[in-house]
């Protein structure tokens, strides 16, 4: 049996690399989202501590430059947190675009699986075809030595 060999091998392995790449490219887009809203998550705490030291310097009926000292923080943090929050979002649509980078990748790839699938498939055929075609001259061939065998028996005896 003839070796099945695919035309658009090559095609299919830069499409499988590309896939990969992209799978990389996606895992890094959430690895950075994660990190972006962990960050986040960190100054909303302590954005709630400063809250908290704010409010438990207004009841200690401190000075009021300290009060407004923990003001300014709690305004500095608060500051912090929309600016992270900006970067989350980016995080966010970068990350969306390298899903959707990933699904075009993989679609693609599964378009060439699928075209070698039905070359395998064509090729099969095509050997099973050949086969039969070698069965059956195979057949014929010893049929009609067998017949001429037979003839020449026939005619030694006569």
């Amino acid at each position: 049996m003839a070796r099945f060999k695919f035309s658009m091998q090559k095609i299919l392995d830069m499409k499988e690399k590309l896939e990969k790449q992209e799978k990389n490219n996606f895992s890094q887009a959430n690895l950075r989202l994660m990190e972006a809203q962990e960050e986040l998550e960190r100054l909303r705490r302590r954005q709630e501590d400063k809250e908290q030291q704010l409010r438990d310097t207004v009841m200690q009926l401190s000075d009021i430059r300290e009060v407004r000292r923990q003001e300014d923080a709690v305004e500095i943090v608060k500051m912090y947190v929309r600016q992270q929050q900006l970067v989350v979002l980016q995080r966010e649509k970068e990350a969306e675009v390298a899903r959707r980078r990933l699904q075009e990748a993989m679609r693609e790839r599964k378009t060439f699986d699928k075209l070698r699938e039905k070359a395998y498939q064509a090729f099969l055929v095509e050997e099973n075809l050949k086969e039969q075609k070698e069965v059956d001259e195979l057949v014929s061939y010893r049929h009609s030595a067998g017949q001429l065998t037979a003839d020449y028996e026939i005619e030694r005896m006569v």
